[in-house]
Order: C-alpha cells, then sequence, then structure tokens
C-alpha cells in the first residue's frame, strides 16, 4: 500500500513538472526552434508585440484564418506565449487547415519544437511551404508598419506600437491576398475583381458598329430575297 501511494506520488510529481516546463517554454517565448535562424528571431520578435500589443496581435492572427475566441483562449486560459500562437496559426495557414489542428499537434508533443511539428506536418525546410512561412512573417510585419525583408538581419523592438493602423485592405481581404500559398501565388481576389472589369468593358462595346451592321443585314435581306441574304450565313 504505502509502495503504491509512493509511486503515485512519484508520477503526480513527474507530471506537474513536466507540465510546469512546458508553460515556462511557452510563457517565455524563446524557445521557438523552427530550424531557421531568420525565423526564429522573427518570432521572439512577434511574441514581444504580442505581449505589448495585444489586440493588434489578436487581430492579425485571425487574418491568419483563426478564430478570434481560439487566441483569446489560448493567451488567457491556456498560457500559451503570443508567438507560439502566431506560429501554429501560420502553419495552419499554409496548409489549408484549422489552427485547432496545430494546437492540438503542439500540446501531444511538449517540447518537440516547432521544427520537428512542422516536418511532421508536411512542412519541410527549404521547401515551398516553408518559404511560405517567411513570406508571410514579412507581410505581418509590413501589415504593422515595419517593412522587412526575407533573412534581413534588421531588428525591430516595436518602441512605437504598430504603425499605420487602418490603412489599407480589411481583415478579410488581407486573408486572402497577404499570404501567398505554398507555390507563391497571390491570392486571387484582385485579378478576379479586375478580370471582370474587363469583361465588362467588353460587353458594353461601341454599340454604332452592332447597330450599323444589323442595318447591312437587313438590307442584305432585302437585296437576295428571304433566305438568300449572306446574314443569314453569319458572313
Amino acid at each position: 500500500m504505502i509502495k503504491s501511494r509512493i509511486a503515485a506520488l512519484a508520477v503526480a510529481i513527474a507530471l506537474g513538472l513536466g507540465m510546469a516546463a512546458v508553460a515556462q517554454a511557452q510563457a517565455g517565448g524563446y524557445r521557438i526552434n523552427t530550424g531557421d535562424g531568420w525565423l526564429d528571431g522573427r518570432m521572439g520578435e512577434v511574441d514581444t508585440f504580442g505581449r505589448r500589443h495585444r489586440d493588434p496581435f489578436v487581430s492579425e492572427v485571425t487574418t491568419l484564418g483563426a478564430p478570434r475566441s481560439l487566441v483569446v483562449e489560448l493567451l488567457d486560459s491556456r498560457g500559451w506565449a503570443p508567438g507560439d500562437i502566431y506560429m501554429a496559426c501560420s502553419i495552419a495557414s499554409v496548409l489549408g487547415i484549422g489552427c485547432a489542428r496545430v494546437v492540438e499537434r503542439y500540446d501531444a508533443n511538449p517540447g518537440r519544437g516547432w521544427g520537428r511539428i512542422a516536418q511532421d506536418m508536411g512542412i519541410k525546410p527549404g521547401s515551398p511551404e516553408f518559404h511560405a512561412l517567411k513570406r508571410g512573417t514579412v507581410s505581418t510585419y509590413s501589415r504593422w508598419g515595419y517593412p522587412i525583408d526575407i533573412d534581413s538581419r534588421d531588428r525591430v523592438d516595436w518602441s512605437d506600437g504598430p504603425r499605420g493602423r487602418g490603412q489599407g485592405q480589411t481583415g478579410a481581404a488581407r486573408a486572402r491576398g497577404a499570404v501567398q500559398d505554398a507555390s507563391g501565388q497571390p491570392g486571387r481576389g484582385q485579378g478576379q475583381a479586375q478580370g471582370e472589369r474587363g469583361r465588362g468593358n467588353q460587353d458594353a462595346g461601341p454599340r454604332g458598329q452592332g447597330q450599323q451592321g444589323q442595318g447591312n443585314r437587313n438590307r442584305d435581306r432585302q437585296d437576295d430575297g428571304p433566305g438568300r441574304g449572306r446574314g443569314n450565313r453569319g458572313d
């Protein structure tokens, strides 16, 4: 009896220490470990931004397709670091799946690191999907008013907070166009809209020519008689 109680107590202590280690790693926001030095540094900065500027951070993650309720729950109830939240939802956006699925995978593999999690889900280092993660990060910085380039070494400390808010597209439009897909193609919304405008102009066309052509066909019918006009042959 005593041995079983001691064993149960040891298991409880081990589980408690393990959960504490995971919480500390997430709360610190420094153990992102994506396997890419540039992305690691940017995720550390994103983590700092999320802690200092909660509302614009939450809004930005929703543009990646994550429900606002999930982002708030991860921040407030589950002790997730902002950098981890952003990384999970970025992976989900690139793969075209729900952010909750990536969250579940990460929770089931504490301490595994985002680089391993991404590979397990099909995003290999150097792949188009991995580059899409980096392009998405560049887009986020741009929307916050801090343009950067992929693999640039400049650092951002967010001392001025997000700049240029309220300009440009709304969240729904940004979600379609800002984060490019794995093939590197931008969202289709703008191109489709331009195409439809172009078709509209073609349909409108010069009316004078159409009316003139109809008049010529009518004269042909009168000259050639019923059923023999050139207009009936489509000339």
